[in-house]
């Protein structure tokens, strides 16, 4: 599963795409029972089953969530955790970011995103940035071995002061 581009030892946790393959296949099942449905009853008011605009809709949601997964397995996005550094990676960037940069680390939870079930969140501040990096635990494959991982690194760096992400 490591790619051989990353030095030996690191984790590489893979961006989910269950959500994706999910919503495609919602959006593409909803199209068939509507066209099956739609096909086989005729009524004179509604317009021809060609000439139906709910269908056009429905076939434009099929198409566009077929789209965005298409180009979400495109870029491969990964995250890299390594003994000097985090890496964030996809198929057209890669940010490092060293541990020696990261100013404060707190594993803690959101109360208003929840990703596949999980809402575990890691956010980290680096020196010389203003915004804060943030990891949604659920995103990836193998959670409970990422935050095993970024609580290691956390034993490393300073903690972040206690706060909540989302409000009440």
């Amino acid at each position: 599963m490591d790619d051989h581009r990353w030095p030996p030892g690191a984790k590489v946790f893979r961006y989910k795409l269950d959500f994706y393959y999910q919503q495609a296949l919602f959006y593409l099942v909803t199209l068939v029972l509507y066209a099956g449905v739609r096909g086989s009853l005729t009524f004179e008011r509604l317009p021809s089953v060609l000439q139906d605009p709910i269908l056009y809709i429905i076939a434009f949601f099929v198409a566009g969530s077929f789209v965005v997964l298409t180009l979400n397995r495109m870029r491969d996005r990964k995250l890299i955790v390594t003994d000097e550094k985090v890496i964030f990676h996809h198929r057209f960037h890669e940010r490092e970011i060293p541990l020696a940069a990261i100013e404060w680390l707190h594993i803690g939870r959101e109360r208003r995103v929840q990703t596949a079930g999980r809402s575990q969140v890691i956010v980290f501040k680096v020196a010389e940035r203003r915004r804060l990096f943030r990891i949604r635990v659920g995103r990836y494959e193998r959670e409970k071995e990422l935050v095993r991982e970024m609580q290691s690194i956390a034993q490393r760096v300073p903690k972040g002061k206690r706060f909540s992400f989302g409000g009440a």
